[in-house]
């Protein structure tokens, strides 16, 4: 499938992953765009050619002028648990203020999350419960979509390579043992799902495994089931979080993403 040329916007620019991204979305030829908070932390850390903004996710007001116009989105959002960086308010809340930020068109998101997610009452539980409710934003939005759970990062051994996609997140130990998977791998998987028709709707975990590196990934991408339409958790996932017990403002997060959505879709 030849490579047409978006402008992919890169949330979490900066990152370990989210580095990677924009090298190889400039790399496949799109205009990258980066949202970042430091523009000299920026210059020093991203190829020459990305485009540069400076917004933060946790202030909406400062995201717009980074949205306008991008054919795709891709989230790579990671808390650091200091300060205002909360899993709460930058794997959840910045999640929900790009999704709420006015876009020029309907674009592509990819977003990345983690292995074992649907995990409930894990050391991890609250992290993971956060990151869960921005999965849900996400298809709650009605925008195309591709949500990726990569198992644990740079872990792969010399020989695991060969991309492992599931579906039902029944690695849950919170272990390597889930999974493992390198972080430019990673990122070559998001920058691939926001341009394959085969990724739309679709949500898995990633992991590596022993063999060599596909020479195809849209073919991996069409095997896999779609999430249900309108439904909050992926396909296969345990219905183990039910949305009444949720917090009211989650609740009234995702009705004002499914309101924004709507009102996008219908002027383009």
């Amino acid at each position: 499938m030849p490579n047409t040329p978006m402008t992919v916007l890169v949330v979490g620019a900066t990152g370990g992953i989210g580095r990677l991204v924009v090298a190889e979305s400039i790399a496949r030829g799109h205009t990258t765009r980066a949202l970042v908070r430091d523009a000299a932390k920026a210059e020093r850390r991203l190829p020459a050619e990305t485009q540069v903004v400076v917004g933060d996710v946790t202030r909406p007001e400062t995201l717009s002028k980074a949205v306008a116009d991008a054919d795709a989105i891709v989230l790579t959002l990671g808390s650091d648990g200091s300060g205002r960086s909360t899993p709460e308010s930058v794997d959840y809340a910045g999640v929900r203020n790009v999704l709420a930020a006015p876009p020029g068109r309907t674009p592509r998101i990819a977003l990345m999350t983690a292995i074992g997610v649907t995990a409930r009452g894990s050391a991890y539980d609250h992290l993971l419960d956060w990151k869960r409710r921005s999965e849900r934003l996400v298809r709650a939005s009605g925008l195309p979509y591709t949500i990726v759970r990569p198992g644990w990062f740079d872990m792969n051994g010399p020989d695991e390579h060969r991309l492992v996609f599931l579906q039902g997140d029944e690695r849950r130990s919170g272990s390597p043992s889930d999974g493992v998977i390198a972080r430019e791998q990673i990122a070559e998987v998001l920058v691939q799902a926001v341009s394959a028709q085969e990724a739309v709707g679709k949500t898995f975990e990633l992991v590596a495994e022993s063999g060599p590196a596909p020479d195809d990934m849209n073919s991996l991408f069409a095997v896999l089931d779609q999430d249900a339409p309108a439904a909050l958790d992926a396909v296969r996932d345990e219905a183990n979080m039910p949305l009444e017990l949720e917090p009211q403002r989650v609740r009234d997060d995702l009705d004002a993403v499914r309101a924004h959505g709507s009102a996008s879709t219908s002027q383009t």
